[in-house]
């Protein structure tokens, strides 16, 4: 086991204006688990695909240095000769599984290499086990959630036990039970088979407290490289959008940022800004943010029904399959013109549905969908909407410029070779491209929007979302993306709608549901995000416990 080595590597898509890699030279060490961090195009899913022998041999292009994976040259050996060693998971799983079942397609590449049908057999089985999938292990792959394929492309790159594992947002169609247990099963796989890997995240608050290091990418070039304490100071002074929300909540009060919530809440309380374990059981100690927060009062949405008639109306609606589950389960859910709505829920929950029956793309086996004019969809998959050769030819140039796709850096680009966060908003200025030209739409549904973005193009995108006239429903594993935008959050399980109220309330309370601030505050105050919390602890802002305002 060598580890992996770059050595002056520079490397220009066809046809693009600027070089997507710029003189990069790394070394990462046999067993490291590294994250790569970076804004949407900064060159993180080039440097991986660098690694699986993918750029150049797949990609074309210029190239120039080396790269070396476990001592083998990637210039000599493609990504065939390269898949014993290297395991690849990207951010478009619809595009990576390609066998009939979920059984078939964990075994495929084990299959490949010669393996007995015993070694097959069990590969396949700790794979399924590892990651939870076993009940859909003869699953048609074709029928599965987002969530449900990246799960299963993953298991596959697992099961050969490779020596280097190559992640490019592999928690972006997970839920948050789903990706904590994949970061803690990728720590087990570092600490037990002594795994190289290479993780590409924008949600780094999930994983940067796994990692033993931070590299962050700018335009192709590395500008940090450090511990993740290293990284997040940083980040917090050099490159903002990369910080955590934790770690800008720290710097926020004072505080020298650490990664996870742990290690923010002992921060915290060495200041004197949380109580100290078990006070709050002995009623010592507590704080004047706890004191003046403990009571606050939560408000709750109110509507005025009669003003306008709904933009969207489901009643009753279920969804039952002749030999299959029930997808949802007498949904009742109304949507006001205006609305800014976060839809919540694990994988296989049934918020892909949902959404399309809104979309009147599936039609209810009982009850009603009633909309008061048209209703856009923009699904998981980007590339269903790309069909173009060139970027400008996908969409009108006022929707490419609304997602920062407009300028020469990405008109004549061929949108396979965009970022995945790029694929995104091209996809997303499609579906605005067709508002553009028709009449607005009553109900925008957003399916993961998020899905390989950098904090600043979600922010970007939430500005984009309120200036619509119409409301907006958006199903997301985002919780930081949905605290910024929704005045209202729903959550789905099993089919059925089991939680609905506004923002403050649900996504500040719980483990998962919930942002990384409130997660590091325990919920006090319905306080979401970073500025919040930074207000609450420092007492700058009033009324400091109470919820975000909730606009209606």
């Amino acid at each position: 086991m060598n580890g992996v080595r770059l050595d002056r590597v520079s490397y220009r898509y066809p046809g693009a204006a600027l070089p997507a890699l710029e003189d990069v030279s790394l070394t990462i060490e046999p067993g490291e688990l590294v994250v790569i961090a970076g804004g949407s195009g900064s060159g993180k899913s080039t440097l991986l695909r660098a690694i699986s022998g993918l750029v150049p041999h797949f990609h074309g292009g210029t190239f120039a240095g080396t790269v070396t994976v476990g001592g083998i040259d990637t210039r000599s050996n493609g990504p065939g000769e390269l898949a014993a060693l290297v395991g690849t998971l990207f951010q478009d799983p619809e595009t990576q599984v390609v066998m009939g079942t979920v059984r078939a397609e964990l075994g495929f590449g084990l299959r490949n290499r010669g393996l007995g049908a015993a070694e097959v057999a069990r590969g396949v089985e700790e794979a399924a086990l590892a990651l939870g999938i076993s009940p859909l292990l003869d699953r048609v792959t074709s029928e599965l959630s987002g969530g449900e394929l990246q799960r299963t492309a993953l298991g596959a790159a697992l099961a050969g036990r490779p020596e280097v594992l190559v992640l490019d947002e592999p928690t972006s169609q997970l839920d948050p039970v789903a990706g904590d247990e994949l970061i803690g099963l990728l720590r087990r796989a570092n600490e037990d088979a002594d795994t190289t890997i290479l993780l590409a995240e924008h949600r780094l608050e999930r994983c940067l407290h796994a990692a033993d290091r931070a590299i962050a990418l700018d335009r192709g070039r590395v500008v940090c490289d450090g511990t993740p304490a290293e990284f997040l100071a940083w980040a917090v002074s050099h490159a903002p959008a990369l910080a955590t929300p934790g770690a800008t909540l720290l710097a926020g009060v004072g505080c020298e940022p650490v990664a996870g919530v742990k290690g923010a809440r002992g921060a915290l309380r060495a200041r004197g800004l949380l109580p100290e374990v078990g006070d709050r059981e002995r009623g010592e100690s507590q704080t004047s943010f706890d004191k003046s927060h403990s009571r606050a009062p939560r408000r709750r949405l109110r509507r005025d029904r009669s003003a306008s008639p709904p933009a969207l109306e489901l009643r009753g609606v279920w969804h039952e399959l002749r030999s299959g589950p029930v997808l949802l389960r007498g949904v009742d859910l109304t949507l006001d013109p205006g609305e800014r709505v976060a839809l919540l829920g694990r994988n296989g929950a049934g918020k892909s549905t949902l959404l399309r029956h809104a979309a009147g793309l599936m039609t209810p086996t009982r009850g009603t969908v009633r909309a008061a004019g048209r209703v856009g969809l923009l699904m998981q998959n980007p590339g269903d909407y790309l069909v173009h050769e060139r970027v400008r030819d996908e969409a009108p140039a006022a929707a490419l410029r609304a997602v920062g796709l407009d300028g020469s850096a990405y008109a004549e680009r061929h949108p396979r070779e965009l970022s995945g966060g790029e694929k995104q908003r091209l996809a997303l200025a499609v579906v605005l491209g067709d508002v553009d030209r028709d009449s607005p739409p009553a109900v925008l549904c957003l399916d993961e929007p998020t899905r390989g973005m950098d904090r600043d193009h979600k922010r970007s995108l939430t500005t984009l979302l309120e200036g619509i006239d119409g409301a907006v429903l958006v199903a997301t594993h985002d919780t930081e993306f949905a605290a910024s935008l929704a005045q209202r959050v729903l959550l789905l399980a099993d089919g059925a709608l089991i939680a609905d109220g506004p923002a403050g309330e649900v996504l500040s309370g719980g483990s998962y549901f919930v942002t990384e601030t409130a997660r590091i505050l325990g919920g006090a105050g319905a306080t979401l995000t970073p500025e919040q919390g930074i207000a609450a602890l420092t007492g700058t802002a009033g009324a400091i416990g109470e919820p975000p305002v909730v606009r209606v």
